[in-house]
Parts: structure tokens; sequence; C-alpha cells
């Protein structure tokens, strides 16, 4: 791709209503735009991260046997009624009458509607277990937006269930999950704590929240400075239970929360299967949530420096960008033409900045956008027959020959 053809608006200042660090590198490298508060445009570059995740998500909820489908954010009201979430929710909801005169509301989260949808179509234990999950855009009506895509009205998450006949079956898909949110985290270049939580309004007996440290964050941990033990912040005690070392408060993002539900919802909504004996049981559920919207700004508040955004591997826009510094020099951009097409041809993502400006805008667009590998192409290039390579995350340059340049590439950047 070249940047004269791609849609990348970078500012070079920080627009006024960027609260947060990520919300400022949000904007100024041109990943999204606010429509209204609570509202983003995901723009090209933005998108590309999106699906990154995204895609790390699917790769991960396969290795857990988990099936993709879709659900409509359009939901009648009288499904929240007969779990008694209308009241809980409550203000949170949209909620409007359509031209039949039906009550609906716009999903903030989709537990009632797959409890229907499995309610009508798994009847005997011998179609258990099932783990079926989506990724869908939300709606909650927030008091207060704020943090650019960190607390939105209109957000994107994954919400995966698993259905049961039993607590073991449970557990183990319980267990899947939890191991494969932690590989998702670390795959998306995230530290993230783990705490025992309280289920809230989702219901349920157990469930996890995947908080991530930020200092913009909105929720408080505890950690101990001993032994790392972590708990949610709903404790006046500032002793670990595990070492009675002293805890530290740390500010987290809540990044994925997984829950063992149980029947809650199956039994109000009568999700039965008969089991060996031919006896009638309600399905045993779990749910497991992740921000995927979130983790964009999750994901720059914990991989930046001074200069702007550092993107970990698997979930940068691009892999490579090739910086040819005089445009106006046909032999410079005939090299670096020439190496983008190599790379895009091996399948690197690959930008090459086309753009007629200075080499001072080129390179602290590029610290901007954090995109791992800079290539840079000058007149010594030409002249020595190299190719100078910085690596955005430790700032090292590296000088190769021509000749090696994709070997070397290679060796920094997996695909």
């Amino acid at each position: 791709m070249y940047w004269s053809k791609a849609f990348i608006p970078t500012l070079k200042e920080t627009p006024q209503e960027a609260e947060s660090l990520s919300h400022k590198l949000l904007l100024r490298a041109g990943l999204a735009r606010m429509l209204m508060a609570g509202a983003y445009s995901y723009l090209p570059l933005g998108l590309r991260v999106l699906e990154n995740i995204q895609k790390i998500i699917r790769q991960e909820m396969q290795v857990c046997g988990a099936s993709e489908l879709l659900l409509p954010a359009l939901q009648p009201l009288e499904l929240w009624q007969k779990t008694g979430r209308d009241k809980d929710i409550g203000e949170v909801m949209f909620k409007f009458i359509d031209r039949r005169g039906r009550n609906v509301v716009l999903g903030p989260t989709h537990e009632e509607v797959i409890t229907d949808l499995v309610k009508g179509e798994i009847s005997s234990y011998r179609q258990l277990p099932r783990v079926l999950y989506q990724i869908q855009t939300k709606f909650r009506d927030e008091i207060r937006p704020r943090n650019g895509l960190i607390r939105a009205c209109e957000f994107i998450m994954k919400d995966a269930y698993s259905f049961d006949q039993d607590q073991v079956g449970l557990d183990k898909n319980y267990q899947l999950m939890y191991e494969a949110y932690k590989r998702i985290f670390k795959r998306c270049g995230l530290t993230v704590l783990i705490t025992q939580a309280d289920s809230g309004v989702m219901g349920g007996k157990e469930s996890h929240e995947f908080m991530v440290p930020a200092a913009q964050g909105e929720d408080l941990v505890l950690v101990c400075k001993k032994c790392n033990q972590v708990k949610a912040f709903n404790t006046d005690s500032l002793l670990c239970s595990k070492c009675n070392f002293q805890m530290d408060k740390v500010n987290t993002i809540e990044v994925g929360h997984i829950f063992k539900l149980g029947i809650k919802y199956s039994q109000a909504l009568g999700a039965n299967f008969a089991d060996a004996k031919g006896e009638l049981k309600p399905i045993i559920m779990g749910c497991y949530g992740i921000g995927v919207s979130r983790l964009v700004s999750s994901i720059i508040e914990q991989n930046n420096d001074a200069e702007g955004i550092i993107w970990p591997q698997e979930v940068a826009p691009y892999q490579i960008l090739v910086l040819p510094l005089d445009v106006t020099n046909s032999q410079i951009m005939q090299e670096a033409i020439t190496l983008h097409d190599q790379l895009a041809g091996l399948g690197y993502q690959v930008l090459l900045d086309d753009r007629d400006e200075r080499a001072g805008v080129k390179f602290k667009d590029a610290d901007l956008l954090g995109i791992p590998l800079q290539v840079v192409i000058g007149r010594n290039s030409l002249v020595e027959q190299t190719i100078e390579i910085k690596v955005r995350s430790t700032k090292q340059k590296i000088i190769k020959p021509r000749s090696q340049a994709v070997e070397e590439i290679s060796r920094l950047i997996v695909i």
C-alpha cells in the first residue's frame, strides 16, 4: 500500500477532546475519529488493527472448539423481562418502540438472545457440550463516555457461551477459555492481571476479570509486592491473604471477563435438555467476553513512548514501513518500490511512504504510527548499496547490504 493512496490523517497537535494517553495517540495517528461522544469511526489503520485482533481471537476460539455465529443487535424487550435484567441494567439500555408497537432494545449484551436460540435447537444431552461465539457491536447508553474507545456507547465485543449438561463440563470449558484468554492477550502484546471478580448483573457463582495495568485505567486492583497475588479492589484490607505482605493499588482497564453462569438464563427462559435417563434439566451455561475495540486503546496504553505508538507485531496495521527520503529522486523511488513489491510478494504487510515531504516529517510520522520495522532508503543507500532498518520498539538501527535486506527483515518479522 502507498501512503498517498491510503487515508492516514495524522495530527501534529493533540485534539482538545482527547483525555487519556491512548485517546490522544488514537486520534493523532489517524486510527479513529469521534462522530459524537461515545461513537467513533474506525479509519483504515484503526480498522486493520481491529481486524488483526479479531483474527487472533478467532484462532484461539477455534482451539477451544467454539463455532462462530452472529446474533441480531435488535432484541425484544420481553426477553430481558423474563430474566429480570431489564430492571438490573435499566437506563444503560437503548430502548424504543418500533412502528409495529413492539418494545425493542439495542443489545448491550446477548445472554438472553443466545439462550433463546439454543432453547429451540438443543434438546438432548447428546447435543452437548457446545460452545458458540460472536464478534458483534454492542450498545450502552453510558452516562459519561470517555477515554476514546475505552468507555464508548457503541463498541465491539467478542462474547462466547458454553452449554453443558453438568458442572464438570462447565469447569472444563471455563478452564479452556481461561487459558485461551491468556494466550490472546499475550499475542496482543499485553501484560494482564487476572482477578477473581463479582459476577454482578451477569449472575453465576464464579468469575474472573482480565485487567490491563494502565495509568488512565478506571478500575483499581490490589497487587501484592511480594507474591504478585491479585484481587479486585472490593475490600478495605491492604494485607495480602497469601503472604501477608503490603499490596499496591494499580489502575487497570478491564479487557476480558469470564463467568460461570450456571442455570440463571436457561432456567428463566426454559432452555432444557433431556439427560441420559430422559429427565429434563436446565442447560448449564458459561459466558466469556472480550472488549475487542477496547483492546485497541489498551494495547496503545501499554505500548508507547514519547514519540508515539509501538505496535506489537501481531496487531500492527502494517509490519513494515518503507521510507524513501527523497521521492523526487527516481533511483531512490525505484529502489523503494522494488523493495515494497518484493516484501509484499512474500506475504508481508507493507506501507510505502511515497509522500513528497521532508525527511523529518516522515520520521516523526513513522514513529507516531508505530509500525514495527522502518526501512530507510536515502542517497547513502544508493551510493553504498545498503539498507537501514530501524526497529521501532528498541530504536535499534541495523545497516545491511541491499542483498541481505530481505533476509534480515525475515529474521525480525515473522509472517
